[in-house]
């Protein structure tokens, strides 16, 4: 991992570059790029778009770490009303929840609970929540939550990082458990070489070797559904090799990306027949999630600080 990604990150928690850099209008603007507005209408607008050019869409009200009881039961009211609003307008959409939003750090517990309401929810309006990986320090504990919640609900996924020398263990014993519901991405934080794999080609080995392990017979058999969630051709090529050498038809399968990153990959894949799912975040909350995207391609860094320069 560069030293770039690694500073980028660090400044990510950073509250006082936060507070400094979310009052510059050419912030907001270049948030923009990767976050579909503020409002949950700017939201349900992108979704929609998307959805016309024949995408599916996930939406993420930005948030995390939590500090206050009160507050993580507003973020999930907040999901409550995204899914009212995404079935008033017929969108082709899920929704994901990042569980130290929902209280996670103020006990297990008080947020399965919290997450509940919202796949219950999801699940009269026939509609689907996935479990969003943070972290290494809740790795452990956000799987725990999800079995809680695929104990007593059916339409419930989640994230796992394939830079986590953990991930594969974690795959087999999701899918032997019959909850192999899965969006696999390669990792967004800053983790030791301890217990993720640094090298850019190593990571991409561990996505692939997922993949695969998620497409294999037994475990489609056991129910196992995947969503390759990556814009590295290489991984996409490979999911997709993989897939036609074991007649896996594309419906059995997705790919997923971010909301404003490879959009002509996302097209191309889209009109040659394959489901591609985009990340739509939304939400006053943007600075972390933001800073994330910046560390990972410096292209979009550079593009910020010349705008930065020139405003």
């Amino acid at each position: 991992m560069s030293l770039m990604r690694t500073t980028l990150i660090a400044l990510s928690h950073n509250r006082a570059l936060q507070n400094a850099i979310v009052r510059v209008p050419v912030s907001r603007r270049m948030a923009r790029r990767f976050v579909a507005g503020e409002a949950l209408a700017d939201a349900i607008v992108a979704v929609e778009a998307l959805n016309a050019q024949g995408m599916l869409a996930t939406l993420d009200h930005l948030g995390e770490n939590v500090a206050k009881q009160a507050e993580a039961t507003a973020a999930a009211d907040e999901y409550l009303i995204a899914l009212d609003a995404l079935s008033a307008a017929q969108a082709r959409c899920n929704v994901s929840v990042k569980l130290t939003q929902m209280g996670l750090d103020l006990g297990e517990d008080f947020c399965y609970t919290n997450v509940a309401r919202i796949v219950r929810k999801a699940a009269d309006l026939g509609n689907f929540v996935r479990v969003d990986m943070e972290g290494s320090p809740y790795t452990t504990r956000t799987i725990g939550v999800y079995r809680r919640l695929c104990a007593a609900f059916a339409n419930v996924g989640i994230v796992i990082q394939a830079y986590l020398h953990r991930s594969q263990a974690d795959v087999e014993a999701l899918i032997d458990e019959g909850i192999g519901h899965f969006r696999l991405c390669k990792g967004a934080y800053d983790e030791p070489p301890t217990i993720a794999y640094r090298e850019r080609s190593r990571v991409t080995q561990a996505l692939n070797d997922l993949t695969r392990t998620c497409l294999a017979p037994a475990a489609r058999a056991r129910g196992a559904y995947v969503a390759i969630a990556s814009h590295d051709e290489e991984a996409v090529d490979y999911a997709r090799a993989y897939a036609y050498q074991h007649d896996i038809p594309p419906t059995a399968y997705e790919f997923q990306m971010l909301y404003g990153i490879r959009r002509e990959l996302q097209t191309a894949l889209v009109q040659q027949g394959y489901q591609m799912r985009i990340y739509v975040p939304y939400g006053t909350h943007w600075y972390p999630y933001f800073m994330r995207r910046l560390a990972e391609r410096p292209a979009n860094l550079l593009f910020f600080l010349r705008a930065l320069v020139g405003d």
